[in-house]
């Protein structure tokens, strides 16, 4: 069993609403829930991947930061769990993704640029999240997602609905969710 570092409960006021925040740090990573106090038997649960040049920066070249601020909303007024998977540009480290970044200036798209650089289209795991979920005692789910990879990899939860999250695409980054949709099956 791996040890898990868990914080104590704060809240978070946001733009969005005030939720409730909680650390789970594995293996020098410190993942976050972000929750509201109505966790329903089935709630809505979105697996947000950390992304620091959408989420914070707000670069046009991926839909991060406006998924991030899509779920906030929705799980403001509905209820439910963020989970800030920090697993940054799919779990290659923001040094490879900043590398990424470069190759796609030249041409490549954001899988070939992955490849370009040693990694698979998508590095992330998400031990993680079934472990947080199972410390939340939540069994069943509404997925927030686009993503039919984060549906297939939750095994030990029962997701009874997928959420989509519909983003405009914009000059910037009308390719990389081409390449999301018709190359890694996202559901666009």
């Amino acid at each position: 069993m791996r040890q898990i570092d868990i914080s104590q409960v704060a809240k978070l006021p946001t733009k969005y609403g005030t939720f409730n925040i909680q650390t789970f740090k594995e293996f020098g990573k410190e993942h976050l829930a972000i929750f509201t106090d109505d966790l329903s038997d089935n709630p809505i649960i979105r697996v947000h991947s950390e992304c620091l040049t959408g989420d914070a920066l707000g670069s046009r070249k991926c839909d991060c930061g406006e998924q991030l601020a899509f779920s906030q909303q929705l799980i403001s007024k509905e209820g439910g769990m963020i989970i800030y998977h920090r697993q940054e540009g799919r779990n290659i480290g923001l040094l490879g993704k900043v590398n990424a970044y470069a190759l796609q200036d030249e041409g490549l798209d954001t899988i070939e640029a992955n490849h370009q650089l040693g990694f698979k289209a998508d590095e992330r795991t998400y031990e993680i999240v079934e472990y947080i979920l199972d410390y939340f005692n939540i069994k069943k789910i509404q997925l927030l997602t686009n993503n039919p990879s984060k549906i297939e990899s939750l095994k030990n939860v029962k997701i009874t609905k997928r959420i989509p999250i519909q983003i405009d695409a914009n000059p910037h980054n009308k390719g990389y969710l081409e390449v999301k949709k018709n190359q890694m099956g996202h559901l666009l």
